[in-house]
């Protein structure tokens, strides 16, 4: 019985010593942030096993902790969450640095529950470790419920631990890459991403979406009667407009969904892992928050109102291609505009691009006075 014990604990380190190789060794070979993710996603699942997992990332500025990537039962439903600062066991790890284990979260009075009121999974016990270099913490990995549900062990912990050291050193360098490629890729007026990052990203996520089976959505939208804010009160008041709607967008969607400038007044938000149905719904929602915010109130002749067309389009339902998923997107923004304007239109098979209508992106020369030109009429 004890040379089985020996043989099961020997063959648990060389599998272990194995997995961690390959972390390692994928982890210093790449640069991209969300390939970096999925390399730990992957292996903390095969190395550990637990029922849900979670990455989360700390916001700079405000210390909160958002959801980068999140794996199990209800996860897609948290990853539009903030954790407060210090909120949660995740909060906790993230302020003080330290790892914890909690083999019972109904016990620890740091537990929070809203979580699982949203996701509707029942956790019963977390392995917390920060991700931290050279002293910083850049987020949390965090396992919910071990195998069988069961609580996790201190070889658990400490087999996280190495793979967060590993992480941090990687994530840290893609961050910094990334910050780097965002000064080509970002519209330097509105803080949106461009067009150009657009058709790359684009591409990557559709490329994912058919080796993983799930849906990417895009939306276009265009503001209404866009050319009378310019007309009325000049061009550097349509600028405003554009970098508080920009601001506006940063602020509503899911740290997972890539806002994009595309040129004049025109906008693209493409949607990762996200349905028809979903997009629709997150259409809508930007609508109305658009509708309903005052532009401008600091201007003498402010406040401004302002409306907006959207068309949504998802692949693979009504597209197979980048190009022709934008020229759905912007086919169904078209015809919201040509009817009563403010409102969401869904693509079908009657939805196609008007003869003469280009998808092509406006051209936009950031720190001019071109960035406030409408391309509506």
């Amino acid at each position: 019985m004890q040379a089985q014990d020996l043989l099961r604990e020997l063959k648990r380190t060389v599998d272990e010593l194995a997995v961690l190789n390959e972390i390692g060794k994928a982890l210093t070979s790449s640069l991209d942030v969300g390939e970096v993710m999925h390399v730990i996603l992957a292996k903390v699942s095969e190395l550990l096993r637990p029922r849900n997992w979670s990455l989360l990332l700390r916001d700079p500025q405000s210390g909160e902790l958002y959801f980068k990537a999140a794996v199990g039962a209800g996860s897609d439903m948290l990853l539009h969450l903030r954790l407060q600062k210090g909120e949660g066991i995740a909060g906790w790890v993230a302020e003080n640095n330290r790892p914890l284990l909690v083999p019972d979260v109904h016990a620890d009075p740091r537990f929070a529950a809203r979580f699982d009121k949203t996701s509707r999974f029942q956790t019963k016990a977390i392995l917390c470790v920060p991700l931290a270099f050279k002293g910083r913490v850049l987020g949390v990995i965090e396992l919910v419920n071990g195998e069988g549900d069961g609580p996790f062990s201190e070889e658990d912990l400490r087999i996280l631990s190495t793979v967060a050291e590993f992480s941090a050193i990687a994530i840290e360098n893609a961050q910094n890459f990334q910050k780097v490629q965002e000064l080509t890729v970002l519209d330097d007026h509105t803080g949106l991403f461009n067009s150009r990052h657009l058709r790359r990203t684009l591409e990557q996520e559709i490329v994912r979406a058919t080796r993983f089976g799930h849906p990417v959505s895009l939306v276009f939208f265009d503001l209404d009667r866009f050319k009378m804010v310019n007309d009325t009160h000049g061009h550097q008041a349509g600028s405003r407009v554009l970098a508080e709607v920009g601001r506006l967008l940063l602020g509503t969607l899911r740290s997972t969904d890539v806002p994009v400038r595309y040129g004049g007044d025109e906008f693209v938000l493409l949607l990762p892992e996200t349905s028809k149905d979903q997009a629709v719904e997150a259409a809508n929602r930007i609508r109305a928050e658009i509708a309903a915010t005052p532009f401008l109130r600091e201007d003498s002749f402010g406040p401004v109102r302002i409306t907006a067309s959207l068309g949504v389009a998802t692949f693979p339902d009504d597209a197979q291609s980048p190009e022709a998923l934008i020229s759905r997107a912007d086919a169904a923004m078209y015809l919201v505009k040509q009817g009563r304007r403010d409102g969401v239109l869904a693509a079908s098979p009657t939805t196609l691009p008007p003869v003469g209508r280009k998808t092509e992106p406006t051209l936009v020369r950031n720190g001019s006075s071109a960035v406030g030109v409408s391309s509506e009429p």
